[in-house]
């Protein structure tokens, strides 16, 4: 593997974890929304990530990260039972989103770390290439 495949490398890493922390960012600023209705409810979401390899015939040259997709949490709603609420519906009743503050707070703080081991990468990589130029000198 080439020292300059690493910034591919680490570059992918750091998009995947900027998407990462921008849905945690989403889900934490619509944790206490409400709704009148189930499916009106938001929901928690969490993006799926996937390593890639280029294979080039079974000697894998380079790999990254790639992003799949974004998926809802399945994780019940919670239901109260409020009729004085605005929100609520006919039976009396309002739905707060599934979205967990303290487990969106440790994703954050991880995807926040990851971020920065990803840039640690790149500026070691980069430090290395420099030190090979000047050897050449």
């Amino acid at each position: 593997m080439s020292l300059f495949n690493i910034f591919d490398i680490a570059g992918s890493g750091m998009s995947a974890q900027s998407l990462r922390l921008n849905t945690t960012a989403s889900n934490l600023a619509n944790s206490d929304s409400v709704s009148s209705s189930v499916d009106q409810t938001y929901k928690a979401r969490h993006p799926v990530f996937a390593t890639v390899l280029d294979d080039a015939q079974q000697g894998y040259k380079q790999g990254g990260v790639q992003v799949r997709g974004v998926v809802e949490s399945q994780a019940p709603v919670r239901q109260e039972y409020n009729p004085s609420h605005p929100m609520a519906n006919d039976e009396g009743y309002v739905f707060h989103s599934n979205v967990d503050p303290i487990a969106e707070m440790a994703n954050m703080m991880s995807a926040s770390r990851s971020y920065q081991n990803n840039v640690e990468i790149a500026n070691t990589s980069k430090q290395l290439l420099l030190q090979t130029l000047r050897m050449g000198k």
